[in-house]
């Protein structure tokens, strides 16, 4: 199923398959192509990891992962994916404003219908995704905003979604940087990534929703502890957030998109300022958080993340590979490694599944890629 790119040759007949990725963002300093922009050839000595991992998929140890195989193809934009309580998936489409079922053992695909109130453009639409307590909550553009809504699922109603009601609205919506990724953390809280919708100001503005980690209660309040007074604001200082993930230590890490130079992982501390539009990458500034780990925009612009066996594996739409990047407690403890480069196309979302099992979502058909037969698809990875 590999695609014709001119990565393959370098790769050859590799039985492991990665994929990377551009996020969706057209306009100079979006999330996906940039435009114009000519990022470094490599990552910086902090962050370093243009060395790919090799064609039979090793890596350092406890890093080795491979592809078992397709879940299921045919999806069309797709983007949030959540499991189930019996290992089930639900993803949605972007720009079909859909949620499917998807059996986590034989792939096939159940409708689940359309989410009302969803209107798609550019980089929004029916985004992330996450299952809690008989809810499934979606995160959505709107006509006047993004929100996040919450809707029964499953006991009596069977396979039928209830109607949507509101979580939290007001978020500011763009044709770029919408943010979109939600999940539910150790602590029981929601927790959201957002974008500045390219209106760079809102990212330092504590005021604003833009360009923030919000964290609040299932019913979409202000959470206990949050940094500051009456405020669902987490973290601030962002300018795209798109990937979210917990490791085992209950830590929170996030990948956002850079502009024209750094996409970054970073670990994210309660009231910390992570720096856009003022600092891109690592800056070294007072007053700023520094990334663990940085990319050039062009072997990178993260979306999803996910936690598995000492590390964060990291899909990229633009860079088009997987991005493994081992940890130790707080910091990196090797350089980030590439997996399956080229092969399936843009990624756009990579979920941890247990027992040492990814599953991860191409993102061909969201306006950005070049569709090949069978996109978009879920893969499930094996990580050992």
């Amino acid at each position: 199923m590999s695609r014709p790119v001119v990565l393959k040759a370098l790769w050859g007949a590799a039985a492991l398959v990665l994929v990377a990725g551009c996020s969706s963002g057209g306009s100079t300093g979006g999330s996906g192509e940039r435009p114009g922009t000519a990022p470094p050839a490599s990552v910086s000595a902090p962050g370093s990891a243009s060395a790919s991992a090799s064609a039979s998929g090793s890596a350092s140890p406890g890093g080795r992962v491979s592809v078992a195989g397709t879940l299921t193809e045919g999806l069309r934009s797709p983007w949030g994916l959540a499991e189930l309580p019996g290992g089930d998936l639900l993803v949605s489409s972007r720009d079909e404003r859909t949620i499917t079922r998807i059996d986590g053992r034989s792939g096939a695909k159940t409708p689940l219908g359309e989410v009302p109130g969803v209107v798609p453009g550019g980089e929004g639409g029916l985004m992330g995704l996450a299952v809690h307590d008989g809810w499934v909550y979606a995160y959505l553009t709107a006509a006047s905003d993004n929100r996040i809504v919450r809707m029964r699922y499953g006991g009596a109603d069977g396979d039928r979604l209830g109607a949507p009601q509101p979580v939290l609205t007001g978020i500011p919506k763009g044709t770029v940087h919408n943010g979109g990724r939600i999940a539910f953390g150790p602590d029981g809280m929601l927790y959201a990534g957002t974008g500045e919708t390219g209106v760079t100001g809102l990212s330092q503005d504590r005021a604003s929703l833009g360009g923030k980690i919000l964290r609040m209660t299932p019913e979409g309040r202000p959470a206990p502890g949050n940094p500051f007074p009456d405020s669902v604001v987490y973290s601030y200082g962002h300018r795209n957030v798109q990937g979210i993930a917990w490791d085992d230590a209950g830590r929170l890490w996030a990948a956002e998109f850079g502009q024209n130079t750094w996409d970054e992982l970073n670990l994210i501390e309660p009231g910390k300022n992570y720096g856009w539009p003022e600092a891109e990458g690592q800056a070294g500034r007072e007053g700023f958080v520094d990334p663990v780990a940085q990319w050039p925009t062009s072997e990178a612009s993260p979306s999803g993340i996910a936690y598995a066996r000492g590390a964060i594996w990291m899909a990229g739409l633009r860079g088009e590979r997987l991005w493994r990047v081992p940890l130790s407690g707080e910091e990196r403890s090797g350089d980030p490694e590439a997996f399956l480069s080229g092969e399936y196309g843009r990624l756009r979302t990579v979920l941890a599944g247990g027992d040492g099992r990814l599953w991860l979502v191409s993102s061909e058909t969201d306006t950005r890629g070049t569709p090949a037969p069978g996109d978009d698809r879920i893969l499930r990875l094996e990580v050992r």
